[in-house]
């Protein structure tokens, strides 16, 4: 897995202001049919995991788990502090889920 690109990548996506940080933000995202992607730490909790998981699948938006990243790591490539992010382009979202494969 490219972590650091996906990292690198996050990061500018956060400056280019195509991300929403954290669980509230992220859910409304995909209510708003606005998230492409969903990009989870790996040390996020199981309840959080698994509600993120449930949203985003009844809106066929992939989510991504990068399980050699925590929460602190994802927080300082991206910005702030988060364990949960919604990536709200496609671009972005293509770039991203590519660097993962």
């Amino acid at each position: 897995m490219g972590q650091n690109k996906v990292l690198t990548l996050l990061g500018f996506a956060a400056k280019a202001g195509k991300l929403f940080f954290g669980m509230d933000a992220s859910v409304n995202s995909l209510k708003k049919n606005r998230a492409r992607l969903i990009v989870t730490a790996g040390n996020l909790s199981d309840k959080s995991r698994k509600e993120i998981s449930f949203y985003a699948t009844g809106k066929n938006v992939p989510v991504i788990t990068l399980l050699d990243c925590d929460i602190e790591t994802l927080s300082k490539a991206i910005g702030r502090k988060a364990g949960i992010v919604a990536v709200n382009d496609q671009g972005f979202a293509k770039a991203i889920s590519e660097a993962v494969e």
